[in-house]
């Protein structure tokens, strides 16, 4: 379905974004495993930020969006909010975030070429070169006031049981923020009949709160994307 939908997107757009949106479809291929997700992104680390321009890819804007009212200015000292940006690649969210007043933001991504790109920028005040899985991170129990993660999901991205990790790693009454191409829900095979499940399953657990779960345009090229925010108990 996946490489279908690629397919005829590819052949209906002028070449610039046919290619762009086949570069980026080469990180979700079916089958890829995380460390070869890992090792596609290092190499793609030099063109990525012209290939999902802003123009191809909302997703930062989103989670940029979402974490700004999950903590309004006018009620939060925003400086003293402590954010890790999962997947953060080479700092798109950390550079909206900075602009929005957040200045405590680390980030983390498992690909050091993308990670170099974003340390060159000088937005986060730490970089963890991690993978997002269900293996404890370097990182105290109640670290962040909010986790954000802005594509990161998707075929050998992220998996479900990486949830209780960030669960973990921010304190109660901070949120997590995931912001993800709709389609991945029923399109990707870790996630589909298994995501919002495993959401429900933490929320009865007592883990977390749903606070909204929202669709928007164009996520990335003409697909829809979905923003979930939950509140940690």
């Amino acid at each position: 379905m996946a490489e279908v939908k690629a397919k005829r997107f590819i052949q209906s757009s002028d070449a610039p974004d046919g290619q762009a949106y086949c570069t980026n479809f080469g990180a979700h291929k079916p089958g890829m495993s995380m460390t070869e997700v890992a090792e596609y992104y290092s190499k793609w680390a030099g063109e990525y930020e012209q290939d999902l321009n802003q123009d191809r890819y909302q997703g930062p804007y989103y989670a940029c969006m979402a974490v700004t009212e999950a903590f309004p200015v006018d009620t939060t000292n925003r400086k003293s909010v402590s954010i890790l940006d999962v997947a953060c690649g080479t700092g798109f969210l950390g550079e909206k975030l900075k602009k929005e007043g957040f200045v405590n933001v680390d980030g983390l991504d498992p690909s050091d070429k993308m990670l170099d790109v974003a340390r060159a920028k000088n937005i986060y005040n730490k970089l963890y070169c991690e993978f997002m899985s269900d293996a404890t991170l370097p990182i105290d129990n109640g670290k962040y006031s909010c986790v954000a993660v802005a594509g990161g999901m998707g075929e050998g991205h992220i998996p479900c049981a990486a949830l209780t990790e960030m669960i973990r790693i921010v304190k109660p009454g901070g949120y997590i923020i995931i912001v993800m191409r709709e389609e991945y829900l029923t399109h990707v095979q870790e996630y589909a009949g298994k995501l919002e499940n495993f959401f429900l399953k933490l929320e009865k657990e007592g883990k977390w709160k749903r606070c909204s779960q929202t669709v928007v345009p164009k996520y990335s090229f003409d697909n829809n994307g979905i923003i979930f925010k939950f509140k940690v108990c």
